[in-house]
Parts: structure tokens; sequence; C-alpha cells
């Protein structure tokens, strides 16, 4: 009994010497990604402000457009240095180039400038996995090690972007290869995402949250009625996937010309946003998410306005990401359907901004903790029931086509498919 007791000690004590020997980059991450996390979101509020208050700004849509072609060739990034390279890089010996976060910044920034339909998580993800490589490569991390740090890197700027460091973290581990989830990789990237979080609030970065008012009882035909709207933002996500995925390679396959790409496609950005008379598609559009989520009014077909907007825009080569113009479908989406469901506007808008963020990224605990930590607890199981339907019926499309699907959605076998 005695060996075994010290046999367990020993276990004990390497096991936690595993969980924290990475903190200290962790944490170090943490205070770059929080201070750069913040700082770009100034940048994009300082833009968004600017172009809001002076309308002749969306005119600059073709040139922003070319400018951020031009950046990013002259800073040698291709047209595969995205998310999508980040997702790679964390599964495989792929290396996230270090240009790519200052180039990330500033063509981000500058979307938001000219007014293109795209957000900023994706921006995040590759911002942070390339400030975590470089320190990585500081630090002279083995390169079979760098996996974690990217994790670490992602999380971060994630968090300080939307001031919700548990979803982050947990966000991180599940959406490169879902169905395997990186446990020894959890202390290390909530450490950097908490540290993020902390630095961003103190810097006065943006922390999401919103109130929302649960209609009536959660009973049987209230969760019913919830499971309908959920169910049916998981169709629309995959509709979300095939029009952004599709817009791109029709437009690649037509332009091939980058520049000439981008000047037609920002031509086309600026045509529609003329033609619908206003300026609520143009930008992230989360204060549209809010003025929803709070029951105000919307356009019965401002979904799938926002939708062609947003697959223009990254067609065209603006950008930034597509996480918060799936937040304004959603919403946007759910406040149209919920009062036909009995569910409310503001409710439908939030359960919309949920299941459609589960359907396009398949991440399904993680929008689960978005849920809480966006709207706090008190609908945690409509919650729930909308992430696990819409994880299921959105099938194994996604935004990503880096993403793996490890295991099948029906049933318990390896499947290992890319998303579609």
């Amino acid at each position: 009994m005695r060996e075994k007791a010290k046999q367990a000690a020993k276990n004990a004590a390497l096991y936690a010497l595993a969980a924290v020997r990475w903190l200290p980059a962790a944490v170090l991450i943490g205070l770059l990604g929080g201070a750069v996390g913040a700082a770009f979101h100034h940048g994009i509020a300082l833009a968004s402000g600017f172009r809001a208050q002076h309308g002749w700004v969306i005119w600059l849509l073709p040139v922003g457009a070319v400018v951020i072609a031009l950046l990013y060739r002259a800073m040698r990034l291709g047209p595969d240095a995205g998310t999508n390279l980040v997702l790679e890089a964390v599964r495989s010996e792929k290396q996230v180039p270090l240009l790519l976060a200052p180039a990330m910044f500033v063509a981000t920034v500058l979307t938001q400038f000219v007014g293109g339909s795209a957000g900023r998580e994706g921006a995040a993800l590759q911002i942070g996995g390339s400030l975590a490589q470089g320190v990585a490569k500081l630090l002279r991390v083995k390169e079979e090690n760098c996996h974690l740090l990217v994790l670490c890197g992602m999380a971060a700027v994630f968090s300080a972007l939307f001031g919700t460091p548990v979803a982050a973290a947990v966000f991180v581990l599940e959406v490169a290869s879902v169905g395997r989830f990186l446990y020894s990789a959890l202390v290390p990237t909530l450490c950097a995402s908490l540290t993020a979080g902390a630095v961003a609030r103190a810097l006065h970065g943006e922390v999401v949250r919103m109130a929302l008012t649960v209609p009536g009882e959660a009973g049987v035909v209230f969760t019913l009625r919830t499971a309908v709207l959920a169910v049916a933002c998981a169709l629309l996500s995959i509709v979300f996937c095939l029009v952004v995925h599709q817009t791109g390679h029709l437009a690649g396959k037509l332009l091939k010309n980058e520049y000439v790409r981008a000047l037609v496609l920002g031509a086309a950005l600026l045509g529609l946003t003329l033609l619908s008379g206003t300026r609520d598609y143009n930008g992230a559009g989360m204060a549209f998410v809010e003025r929803c989520v709070a029951g105000g009014q919307v356009d019965w077909y401002a979904f799938a306005l926002k939708l062609v907007f947003t697959a223009v825009t990254l067609a065209a080569g603006y950008k930034g990401g597509e996480i918060v113009p799936t937040f304004f479908v959603g919403a946007a989406f759910g406040a149209t359907v919920g009062p036909l469901l009995g569910l409310g506007a503001g409710y439908g808008a939030a359960i919309g901004m949920i299941g459609m963020f589960c359907g396009v990224v398949n991440c399904p605990f993680a929008a689960l903790l978005l849920a809480v930590e966006i709207f706090g607890g008190a609908a945690l199981v409509p919650f729930a029931v909308t992430t696990a339907l819409c994880y299921v019926f959105s099938g194994y499309f996604g935004l990503y086509s880096s993403q793996h699907i490890l295991r099948s959605k029906v049933g318990t076998e390896l499947i290992d498919r890319a998303a579609r």
C-alpha cells in the first residue's frame, strides 16, 4: 500500500508539472494577445465610427479591396494565408507566417473603414496564431510543441475581442478537429484566454453582453418551439456555408486576376449598398445583432441580404471573418421566425445567433458556453437544445475547409472528413 501511495503521489506531481509547465508562456501570450486584441478593437471602432459619420467613405469600397490585395502581395502572403492555415498549423507542422498578424490587423481595419461586410473573429484567430508562433520562436520552443502555443494565441485574441474567455478557450480546442478534444491543452489555453480578457478589459476593450428575456415557462411546448427554430437555423447554416464557398469559387473562376476580382466585386458591393438604401449591412453588424436581441424592428429579408453582402465581401478579398456576420444572419432570421412560433423577436434572435454560430463552426460546447457568457444562464436549457440540434442537423458543412470532423454526427464510427 505504501509503495502504491508513493507511486500515486509521484504520478500526481508529474501530472501537475505537465499541467503548469506551459503556464508562463501562456501568460505571456495572454498579455500580448490582450493588448493586441484591445488595440484591434479600438482600431475597428475608430474605422467604423469614421465611416458612420462620413457617408462618402463607402465609395472607397473598390479601392479598399485592391489595397488589401496589394498589401498581401507586398507581404508575400498567398490566398491560403488565412484561418484554414492556422487550423492546419494546430494539427500539422505547418507554420503561421509572422507577417500575418500585422497584415490581418491592417486589412481588417481597412475592411471596416470602407464598409466590407466581414467580422473580426477570423482575424482574431489568425493574429493570435501568428503572434503565438513568434513567441514560440522567441522562446525556442520545439517544433512539435508549437501547436499548443498557437492554440493559446488563438484563444487569447478571441477572448480579448469578445470578452468571452471560457468560450474562447473551448472553441479553439474544439474547432480544428471536431470529435477530438485536446484536454491536455485546456489549462494553458484557459490561462491565456483569461489573461487576455483581463488585459483587454483594463485597456477598455469590448465585452459582449446582452440582456435576454425568456418568454413564458420553459415547458414542453416552449422547448419544442425552440427546437423547430433551432433546426431551421441549422438548415440556414448550410445555406450560409454553401453560398459563401460557392461565391468565392465562382469569383475565382470567372475573375482569375486578384486585382480585377477585388475591383469588380468591390464595385458590386458598393452597388448592393446603394440599392439597399441603408448602411446596416456594411461592417460587421454587431450593433444590429444587439438591436435584434432587444426586440427591435427587423426587415424579414435582412438575413438574406446580409448573407449576400458577406459572400461578396469575402469573395472580393476583404479581411476579417465570418462569425459576426453569422451572428447577424442568425439574429435577423430568429427575430423574423421567432414571433411566428410564438417565441418573441428578442428570444428568437438570441436562439438564431447561437444556433447559426454552432451550425457553421460545428462546435456545440463552445456555442453553449458563448451563450452563457453573453446572455447569462437563465436560458441554459433552451440554448443546450439549440446547440445540440444545430450540431446534428447542420451536417458536415462548415466555414473552414481545413476543419476535420472525426466522428459521425449520427453514430459512433470514425469518419475523419473535411468540412464542406
